[in-house]
């Protein structure tokens, strides 16, 4: 008896499936699919989910997790690079509707995404050379990068080709604005935002 199509005749796993089972086993830990290669980040240390949490607080002060957007830390994000890839920023900005566009392995197409946040971590060659390219290719409008080894914050934005066209570097000191894109009017202070980095 011969294999039907698409299935594996020595019962490997297809490459959601493996991520799927290692993400059961390292419980805490993220796991992506980027570029047709599984990466496994383990659990960021506390100050990282502080920074996330003085992110969260200006974005639903600004309205941002109410009728037409939600705020959501850990989505996962559909990539069009590969079949199977997926990333699972930090934080995200997304559209009220995003349940209804669920594409596979918890992941949701990307034109939901308004706004992708990583917090650099032990993945940080992941968060500034990797995922800028991966989040361009994909569409998202803002991606913004909070630094913690080198004090500063990215806003990556204009999307096209591949590459993000505008990169906006915010140093201690300094306060940015979110662009408009992301649904609400959003100025946030790099001293507030690294403040759990001291």
């Amino acid at each position: 008896m011969s294999a039907a199509a698409g299935e594996d005749p020595f019962g490997q796993p297809t490459l959601l499936e493996a991520a799927e089972l290692i993400a059961s086993r390292l419980t805490g830990h993220r796991v992506e699919i980027i570029g047709g290669q599984i990466t496994v980040t383990p659990p960021a240390d506390g100050p990282h989910g502080e920074v996330l949490t003085d992110l969260m607080v200006p974005l639903l002060a600004a309205g941002l997790h109410r009728d037409t957007s939600r705020v959501v830390q850990a989505i996962g994000l559909w990539l069009p690079g590969g079949p199977s890839d997926y990333a699972v920023p930090d934080l995200s900005v997304v559209d009220a509707d995003y349940r209804n566009h669920l594409i596979e392995a918890n992941s949701y197409d990307p034109a939901v995404f308004r706004l992708v946040v990583e917090v650099t971590s032990s993945n940080y060659m992941a968060d500034v050379k990797i995922k800028p390219m991966v989040y361009a290719d994909a569409g998202i409008p803002v991606y913004l990068i909070v630094d913690r080894r080198n004090l500063k914050v990215m806003v990556l934005t204009d999307p096209h080709g591949g590459e993000y066209r505008v990169h906006a570097v915010h140093h201690p000191g300094q306060s940015f604005s979110l662009p408009e894109s992301v649904g609400a009017s959003v100025t946030l202070s790099v001293d507030e935002v690294l403040a759990a980095k001291k």
